[in-house]
């Protein structure tokens, strides 16, 4: 019951940052959509030429390599979040935090707007399938590592700022890299995800549509 309470007075005393960083985030997602609705035919084509001998690796690919693709997706969350925890807790890094949640929302929107732009119903069915249910636990474990590498570098700021300000950074450094700890395990269940349900139900989709 304690911990539930300082879940709760946490997310009340620090909202706005959630709130900034969800906002980031869903900028980059209709950001990303706009660059889809902006591009030309001849760019789409491009595109499309890459994405389809991606589909067809897709394909081909031997799902008993499922272990590959759980390695280099966490593989990736890890250099993600990894970076989010250094740059928290530098003062100069918080920019950098920023535009790693607006890019993170501009792919997103940029990815699932393309295959739906192209495909068209077919598409949208793709994308809940392969993008959807991985994206459903690791873009929350991102908005909350973002938040609190923000949270972390501006208590940093504000101890710097005021000299008499006298309280030790040990104890909320320790809470921050049990926080980080938490989240590099969390994301590990987003790989599982995206390996054993996304990755099985993209195959078989695709196989559907161009086997």
């Amino acid at each position: 019951m304690h911990f539930h309470h300082l879940i709760k007075e946490h997310f009340k005393q620090h909202l706005t940052i959630y709130i900034f960083t969800c906002g980031l985030f869903l900028m980059g997602i209709i950001f990303g959509a706009i660059i889809v609705n902006s591009m030309n035919f001849i760019q789409k084509e491009d595109v499309y030429f890459y994405l389809s001998q991606f589909f067809e690796q897709v394909i081909d690919y031997e799902l008993s390599s499922s272990f590959e693709i759980f390695k280099s997706s966490y593989y990736f969350h890890l250099k993600y979040l990894l970076l989010l925890y250094i740059l928290g807790l530098s003062i100069i890094g918080l920019p950098i935090v920023w535009t790693l949640m607006f890019l993170k929302g501009m792919f997103v929107g940029f990815t699932v707007g393309f295959i739906v732009n192209q495909l068209g119903f077919k598409g949208l069915i793709l994308a809940s399938v392969s993008i959807a249910p991985q994206n459903l636990l690791i873009i929350p474990i991102y908005i909350i590592g973002a938040s609190f590498a923000m949270i972390f570098t501006l208590m940093l700021l504000r101890k710097l700022m005021q000299q008499n300000v006298s309280y030790s950074i040990l104890e909320p450094f320790k809470i921050y890299t049990i926080i980080f700890f938490i989240l590099l395990v969390a994301s590990s269940l987003a790989s599982i995800f995206e390996t054993y349900i996304s990755h099985t139900a993209m195959h078989s989709y695709l196989k559907s549509l161009y086997g």
